[in-house]
């Protein structure tokens, strides 16, 4: 394809940016991109600034549960880096009402609120929907729990955290919502730089996945974010290419009973070579999801975005652009220069296409 005739459906944001609260993200985006995005996240303000790391309260909390050292500490680029893990105490099982509230209902349904007085202060277009970002709960338990206690703990998480799910569910008008499920752990681990606590693992991955998409009723807007981890501006792992995503892709779409809106990959900042984008040739996306490549870096800009929609261009033909992660763990001042890039290149992209 012509680099003159690049396409581009639209701009997404996958979650975390740092701005103080919920409000001022919605108002900074919307007074950046007025009715250019479907969907405006709450930023991940609060105690959701260091993703999955606030589940370690709710562990703490739980009876049936007991604190260890953790083996490694795997990001000590973290504003609050993982000290420990947790255990099943002997004798015990972990049952879901064993659980405190998890934060992400409360969270989410404040951020609602906020997100509907914007929209009525005109801060917001009413046409966007109010996105909320949850992790799969694969994420939490490979995060949070002793590889040895996985297996028992999972089945009570994952029960715990989709219950705050429907209770997000039951209150968020679904019309006006999209609900998002962040994959990163789960992506490494099918890529081979994480280890499954079961067998098969990449079927395995996929199956916890489809579930976790099947949970969100068919009247609510949902996609998922394939992520590779967000340490100190590089991933955990660097992807070789977009392969394992198209398999995992794939997967979702075969298994889901309900709609797949939209799909968002990451592009790390070097890759502007066809090997990289060449698996997307294979994705097998209905012609409803939208597809978004993590295209933009604000350290090159706009040249390097269009670059690398340029040969991104090669092997899917519809395509919007987005951050390749959420950036909530970088500096305040960052945020006017990124969104900076993502509309600068929206309106290239745009203006190519007319």
């Amino acid at each position: 394809m012509s680099p003159s005739k690049l396409p581009c459906c639209g701009v997404h944001f996958v979650g975390s940016i740092p701005l103080a609260t919920g409000r001022d993200v919605f108002a900074t985006l919307g007074r950046t991109f007025g009715d250019i995005l479907t969907r405006i996240p709450d930023g991940e303000t609060g105690d959701r600034t260091n993703w999955i790391q606030f589940q370690e309260d709710a562990f703490a909390r739980t009876p049936s549960l007991e604190g260890v050292a953790a083996a490694e500490v795997r990001n000590a680029t973290a504003k609050r880096p993982l000290t420990r893990q947790f255990r099943v105490r002997e004798g015990m099982t972990v049952k879901a009402a064993d659980f405190p509230r998890l934060g992400y209902a409360d969270s989410a349904i404040a951020s609602w609120r906020a997100f509907d007085q914007a929209v009525q202060a005109g801060e917001v277009p009413p046409t966007a929907k109010f996105l909320i970002a949850i992790p799969t709960p694969y994420n939490v338990i490979s995060f949070g729990i002793a590889p040895e206690a996985r297996a028992a703990v999972e089945p009570a998480y994952a029960e715990r955290l989709m219950q705050e799910v429907d209770e997000i569910m039951a209150t968020v008008p679904h019309d006006r919502l999209s609900f998002q499920w962040d994959c990163a752990h789960d992506v490494q681990a099918y890529d081979g730089a994480r280890e499954p606590w079961f067998t098969p693992g990449r079927e395995g991955i996929v199956a916890r996945m489809v579930a976790a998409g099947d949970r969100i009723p068919a009247d609510v807007d949902m996609g998922f974010h394939l992520c590779y981890g967000s340490f100190g501006g590089r991933h955990f792992v660097e992807p070789q290419s977009t392969q394992a995503m198209v398999e995992i892709t794939n997967g979702i779409v075969a298994g889901l009973r309900r709609r797949l809106d939209f799909m968002h990959m990451p592009v790390p900042i070097e890759r502007d070579d066809d090997a990289y984008y060449a698996p997307l040739r294979d994705l097998a996306l209905g012609a409803d999801t939208e597809l978004y490549l993590g295209l933009v870096h604000d350290t090159d800009g706009v040249e390097g975005t269009l670059r690398r929609a340029a040969v991104a261009a090669r092997y899917a033909p519809g395509f919007g652009i987005a951050a390749e992660c959420g950036f909530g763990r970088r500096p305040a001042d960052c945020v006017p220069g990124v969104l900076a890039v993502h509309r600068q290149a929206y309106d290239r992209l745009q203006a190519m296409q007319s």
